[in-house]
């Protein structure tokens, strides 16, 4: 494997390659959530000219870009922890991108539906990877703060997408009121995909030129090179992909495992169904049907190839209780995130780049702000508590609340505007405390999957689900006869009470996160992980 040796400059941790490399990772993150926020200030538009529902919208934001960001993370999260990690950051961004831009193209729901896809499985491919890498290149008494600050990307991209694609919009049909006469006869929601999808292509060339860390540097503990990186990866993807993923299972486990897994097959597949017929939503409940079957079976499959790593994730009662509570969060989060710009529009009756430019600024600032001061007050109490990050976690519903009430019900717009800040400096102060807990919690090679695990999970529950059912309960009104504003109020209503199942978990995460950091060297050995120990490289 071409897995460059660490060079002077990476001969210790935390130092300035360190730091540029943060620097251009962050970059690629805020590129990951332009492209992926933007579709939230063009659904205005989108809906209008497609004629599709909150619902459809809130699917293509978060289900159709969910499921296979979640299902593709699994094998690229293997491949993370097997190859040059760079390089598969640098293909992802330059996928990702042009799947974006092609969004430009679409004229019909399945074909933009089509293209989500596409940005989903090229985005899969930057977090576990940029994870691994920062977790390798500073040291773990800084792990919170690092995260913390590269996922500051979120909310930064976050909000330049907002702005963009409001200025982007109003600009162009100033422009063109008559479509026919623009360029190519582009709507302003398809040049908008054009103008932020192009510029990643660029800089996947840039990414290409970091260099890659000796993984485990960080910890003096030495992870061997895999001499097949691509071949793993390959059966991690028939891992998790359908219907290669029954063959796999025999492979492994024989008919016993064939059996199991045709019987998770057919109880997602019952569930699914049950539940569309109450909200008459097939491609949803399909399509996360097909994302939940393709995790159990790769769950399976880790069971059978790396049962060290299974063991070492699913055998850590922190790690579960963690990877369903932080996700709860991130149901609020990217529902509400997702969800403001058209709140805006119907009960305030702002225009789309004003929106755009004061909701996405203030999720840049405060993003940027709660989540950097969320992962740096956990490092900073951690040598006092273990818990240190699960508390900051625990802070978040009790701060964000109030302020997510008040955006959804105050009358003014601007007060609506300052609540949106509040919410978006306090509601991310998780960010990097649950992505350096699940890091923490296992083997440096196992890093990269543990995170794919952690990014499902978040997919799952806060991204096809929140914006989705948002959606769902404000058709509902809609069909009562509620007007679009008040049904979408009730349906931001709703969303905040995943704050309260979130507090649950992370308070019983808290009862074992002591026992099972402490013990997780012994436990590794336990399982007959072989460690190779040298001197932790310099912080």
């Amino acid at each position: 494997m071409d897995d460059p040796q660490p060079g002077p400059d990476q001969s210790e941790t935390g130092g300035r390659y360190a730091r540029y490399v943060l620097l251009a990772l962050i970059v690629v993150y805020i590129f990951n959530f332009i492209d992926r926020q933007i579709l939230s200030i063009l659904a205005e538009e989108i809906k209008a000219d497609l004629g599709i529902s909150d619902a459809d919208i809130g699917f293509l934001y978060g289900t159709a870009f969910a499921v296979f960001y979640a299902i593709f993370g699994i094998p690229l999260g293997r491949l993370a922890d097997v190859w040059v990690r760079k390089n598969l950051i640098s293909v992802g961004l330059g996928f990702w991108s042009l799947m974006t831009a092609l969004s430009g193209t679409a004229r019909s729901f399945l074909s933009l539906a089509v293209f989500r896809f596409g940005v989903g499985i090229g985005e899969a491919s930057a977090t576990p990877a940029a994870f691994s890498m920062l977790s390798d290149y500073f040291s773990p008494r800084v792990r919170a703060t690092v995260l913390a600050v590269y996922s500051s990307g979120i909310y930064i991209g976050a909000g330049i997408g907002l702005f963009l694609g409001g200025a982007i919009v109003d600009g162009w049909n100033g422009a063109f009121p008559d479509p026919a006469q623009a360029p190519f006869g582009l709507k302003a929601w398809q040049a908008a995909f054009f103008a932020v999808g192009l510029p990643g292509i660029l800089l996947a060339f840039w990414v290409w030129t970091l260099r890659e860390p000796a993984r485990g540097l960080s910890e003096g503990l030495i992870s061997v090179e895999h001499p097949h990186p691509f071949r793993e990866a390959g059966q991690a993807l028939m891992a998790v992909l359908p219907p290669f993923t029954l063959f796999a299972l025999l492979r492994l486990g024989g008919l016993r495992a064939g059996v199991v897994n045709l019987i998770a097959a057919a109880l997602v597949a019952a569930v699914a169904w049950g539940v569309n017929t109450f909200t008459h939503t097939p491609n949803q409940w399909i399509a996360l049907g097909i994302g939940v079957y393709a995790s159990i079976s790769w769950v399976h499959n880790l069971k059978l190839s790396d049962p060290a790593t299974f063991a070492m994730m699913f055998g850590t009662r922190t790690f579960v209780l963690a990877t369903i509570g932080f996700p709860c969060i991130s149901f609020v989060t990217y529902g509400v995130g997702f969800w403001s710009p058209p709140f805006m529009l119907r009960m305030h009756d702002v225009s789309l780049s004003e929106a755009g430019l004061v909701l996405g600024l203030g999720a840049a600032v405060g993003g940027w702000v709660g989540i950097t001061f969320g992962g740096w007050l956990a490092d900073r109490l951690r040598p006092r508590t273990l818990n240190a990050r699960l508390y900051v976690g625990l802070a978040v519903p009790v701060l964000a609340t109030p302020f997510g009430l008040g955006f959804i019900f105050t009358d003014s717009a601007w007060v609506a505007y300052a609540c949106s800040f509040g919410f978006s400096l306090f509601s991310p102060m998780w960010v990097g405390c649950a992505a350096s807990t699940v890091n923490d919690l296992v083997m440096p090679r196992m890093r990269a999957q543990a995170s794919a695990y952690y990014v499902l999970m978040n997919t799952f529950v806060g991204l096809a689900l929140g914006p989705y059912l948002i959606g769902q309960i404000s058709d509902i009104y809609i069909g009562q006869g509620l007007a679009d504003a008040v049904a979408l109020r009730l349906g931001l209503l709703w969303s905040l009470s995943m704050l309260a199942v979130s507090v649950v978990f992370l308070l019983l995460a808290m009862r074992f996160l002591s026992q099972d950091e402490n013990s997780r060297l012994d436990r590794a050995l336990a399982l007959g992980e072989p460690l190779q120990k040298s001197a932790p490289a310099g912080s």
